[in-house]
């Protein structure tokens, strides 16, 4: 008999899972949960369901992950996602980047679920869902909303738990855009290392939506209001790297007008080339507020060093005023991504 039907048929009330989402994290997420499976390492989890926008695959058993292509699914459109059905203590893990998956989280938790999410719309959108959220952070796992699972919003809740003041926060902390910024030397043309960071699976299928700034607006908000504040989204001054043509163009013909970025980036090497400087997307919280947008920096400094899609973070607080604590480490990948984002499940339910 099987680890997974031994544990079936040992009468162990087990906890019901439902995984939203099958792009590049959800996917990685059910290779890893199959070989835990087959270690017998998921303790008492059972994948009732998995969805994504087209299609449902569900069973009152438990789905077998490594066997799930083998399960015929049906069309998710002819029912809504019951959550409460999971029961009390049940854990929804949200590996969509969807508003309106993000905008049910705080329903769940106040039903007495858990929510497991790489999505960063739930607490980095407005400050209103964001408090709802965390009214029930106990049962809320968030760690891969923001660096892919790097220690990021866990060093800063434990220096304030400790009487620590957060003073500021700086860091790189867009996985595409830290590859761009490292690879980009002013000779080949930045368009052309867009659609190489498209192919590598670093950017969105739409990479304006990394160029905008706007995902490094959820990830800074998450991290200012973990040192403490209530910032709004509207309180972050964000420079787009999109310039308004290429902005204003449809998807379909993204990729024909990338070289709209060539220019203006261009004469942004050479001037930052000239001091002797590197260019970085650097996002910024301190007392004169939040901002995000491109630096030239001295190659010393410590934002400007790593490589690679890594994001690094450094941390000014009471404690380190003078010298900060900086954490630096992979910040983009759908593994990394689905290894914080089971490594949540795991601790929320041994707490519980």
């Amino acid at each position: 008999m099987s680890a997974l039907l031994q544990s079936r048929a040992s009468g162990v009330h087990r906890r019901k899972v439902a995984l939203l989402g099958t792009g590049t994290v959800g996917t990685a997420l059910l290779a890893r949960w199959a070989r835990l499976q087959r270690a017998s390492s998921l303790g008492d989890f059972d994948l009732q369901e998995v969805r994504n926008t087209r299609l449902r695959w569900k069973s009152a058993a438990g789905l077998d992950a490594a066997a799930l292509v083998a399960t015929a699914p049906a069309p998710a459109r002819e029912d809504a996602f019951d959550a409460p059905a999971l029961g009390e203590g049940g854990i929804v893990i949200d590996a969509t980047a969807s508003d309106d998956t993000a905008a049910q989280h705080a329903a769940w938790l106040a039903a007495g679920l858990h929510v497991v999410t790489a999505n960063k719309s739930g607490i980095g959108g407005e400050f209103a869902r964001y408090r709802a959220i965390t009214r029930h952070s106990d049962r809320y796992g968030d760690s891969a909303t923001v660096g892919a699972g790097l220690p990021l919003l866990r060093s800063l809740r434990e220096l304030r738990a400790g009487g620590d003041e957060v003073i500021a926060i700086a860091g790189v902390l867009s996985g595409s855009l830290a590859w761009l910024f490292h690879a980009y030397d002013g000779m080949r043309p930045f368009s052309a290392l867009v659609r190489e960071a498209g192919r590598l699976g670093y950017t969105e299928p739409d990479a304006r939506l990394d160029l905008s700034g706007e995902d490094v607006r959820r990830k800074l908000l998450i991290l200012a209001r973990a040192a403490g504040s209530p910032l709004e989204p509207a309180q972050v001054v964000v420079e787009s790297l999109v310039p308004s043509p290429l902005g204003a163009l449809s998807r379909r013909d993204v990729d024909a007008g990338l070289h709209l970025l060539d220019t203006p980036l261009r004469e942004r090497f050479q001037a930052a080339h000239r001091l002797g400087r590197r260019l970085r997307f650097i996002a910024r919280f301190d007392a004169q507020g939040a901002r995000i947008g491109l630096e030239a920096m001295a190659p010393d400094d410590p934002l400007a060093l790593g490589g690679g899609c890594d994001n690094r973070v450094a941390i000014w607080s009471s404690r380190y005023r003078e010298r900060p604590l900086v954490i630096q480490g992979p910040g983009a990948g759908a593994e990394v991504t689905a290894a914080a984002l089971l490594d949540d499940a795991l601790r929320l339910t041994r707490r519980a």
